[in-house]
């Protein structure tokens, strides 16, 4: 019988943080995929200032080392608030992310 291939990272003791992106009317929400290398806090950071999602609705982070999971959308959208003077220009999609975000509070 054929395996499926392990969503675990190699260096499974690492925190992996995964965005929910919202394509609009039929397309919907999905889980964007990512390189296993890009899923850091610091490069979601540089992709959603990039423009990279949609419209980003909810990002989880997890470690399977440390057996742990939760919603860190509000840690990120208060972490994109402090470093907005670093950034420049942000996309419209992490403007909305922001305003988003703090109607959920």
């Amino acid at each position: 019988m054929r395996r499926s291939p392990s969503i675990v990272p190699r260096e499974a003791n690492q925190d992996i943080y995964l965005v929910l992106d919202d394509f609009g009317g039929r397309l919907g929400c999905a889980w964007r995929e990512t390189d296993e290398d890009d899923t850091d806090r610091e490069t979601l950071i540089r992709d959603l200032v990039e423009g990279q999602y949609n419209r980003p609705t909810l990002i989880i982070a997890f470690n399977t080392a440390e057996g742990w999971s939760r919603d860190v959308t509000m840690d990120i959208a208060d972490e994109l608030r402090r470093r907005f003077a670093e950034f420049g220009e942000v996309p419209a999609s992490v403007q909305e992310f922001l305003e988003t975000a703090s109607r959920a509070r």
